[in-house]
């Protein structure tokens, strides 16, 4: 698997996901600015991947301020905090990592600006080295229930292009092939941005995973046929009631996969989820540039003029989820008593 985001000497590299998969380049961040317009251009997207690029950004950020005073030292930090905080308002990891980061302060007191700067550093590589591992745990206990010869439908990208490494959904679908289990996977190609298309149809096809291209429309014709058995997609923010947000599309999955009996997972890191936010309802939804959905690859597709919305996500209620599978295991209804349960015992 290609490194979705690292450290070359001080400087954070990240592949471009938006070249994927037609070429493979890298987009070098040098300054903080940097990091937040490549979370906020998608050159580098998935919530959990936002985290861990929020954590390293701020850490660089934090090695460039000059001065030694610690004051002055956490006033321009916690600055940098607030222009991270803007990249993108949906993601809940992006909040964690930074609200991780700012702990390190508050744990060290007494410690210098050097010292701090060294905290830091050593925080990012801990979120990201625990993203990896927290990731392979989820593919371990959601494996358990994709049934051996399945079709497995996902939508957008959780793979690990979307994560440190491994990935969230395709983390189950990794861990269950290599559990021995011979699966397909339907991905949808996930309009407007084509995270499916271009980025999980591509990454399965690295690790030699039997997928197969369609287009959101068909989801619904193929479950009705008795050609899915699974899906299984991320989250960028779970509420405290089990309300998923997720790209966008995922609502409509879920509604026909109810209506057609084909059991509906989410799988997400626990930092995904939101206790402090109720339901879905009060989860914040970015909207984006409407031209993403008039061009395509760069490409004009629709009349010059024409009006068009583009919501990048949507929520899907807990009704319409069979679990939600995470490192801790799967919590189930009722999802508000579960994921805090577990959230407390990963405190």
């Amino acid at each position: 698997m290609v490194p979705t985001i690292t450290w070359q000497d001080d400087y954070v590299v990240m592949i471009d996901q938006r070249k994927l998969p037609f070429k493979e380049s890298y987009v070098v961040c040098k300054t903080p600015a940097q990091v937040v317009s490549a979370i906020s251009k998608m050159v580098i997207r998935g919530a959990p991947a936002i985290g861990v690029a929020a954590a390293m950004g701020l850490s660089l950020g934090a090695s460039r301020i000059k001065s030694q005073n610690r004051s002055t030292f956490e006033r321009q930090f916690l600055r940098i905090c607030q222009q991270m905080a803007r990249a993108r308002p949906t993601a809940s990891n992006l909040f964690w990592a930074i609200q991780s980061m700012q702990e390190v302060l508050k744990q060290h007191p007494k410690a210098g600006v050097a010292e701090l700067k060294d905290l830091l550093r050593k925080k990012a590589d801990e979120l990201l080295a625990a993203d990896q591992a927290i990731n392979r745990a989820i593919g371990l206990n959601g494996q358990i229930v994709i049934p051996d010869g399945a079709t497995v439908l996902t939508h957008c990208n959780a793979g690990a292009l979307a994560t440190a490494g491994y990935g969230t959904a395709l983390g189950v679908v990794r861990a269950a092939c290599e559990a021995g289990k011979k699966i397909q996977v339907l991905a949808d190609e996930t309009r407007p941005f084509l995270q499916g298309s271009r980025l999980t149809a591509w990454e399965l096809q690295q690790d030699n995973i039997p997928v197969t291209l369609i287009t959101d429309s068909m989801a619904g014709y193929l479950m009705s046929k008795g050609r899915v058995q699974l899906i299984v997609v991320g989250a960028d923010r779970v509420a405290a009631n089990g309300d998923v947000a997720n790209k966008i599309g995922t609502y409509s999955l879920a509604v026909l996969a109810k209506e057609n009996k084909v059991p509906f997972y989410v799988a997400a890191p626990l930092s995904t989820v939101d206790l402090s936010v109720p339901t879905g309802e009060e989860i914040p939804i970015e909207e984006r540039d409407p031209k993403e959905v008039t061009h395509s690859l760069g490409k004009a597709i629709a009349p010059t003029g024409v009006a068009a919305w583009n919501p990048a996500f949507d929520v899907t209620p807990n009704r319409f989820i069979k679990g939600i599978i995470t490192e801790k295991g799967i919590a189930r209804e009722p999802y508000k008593k579960t994921l805090r349960a577990m959230k407390e015992e990963n405190a």
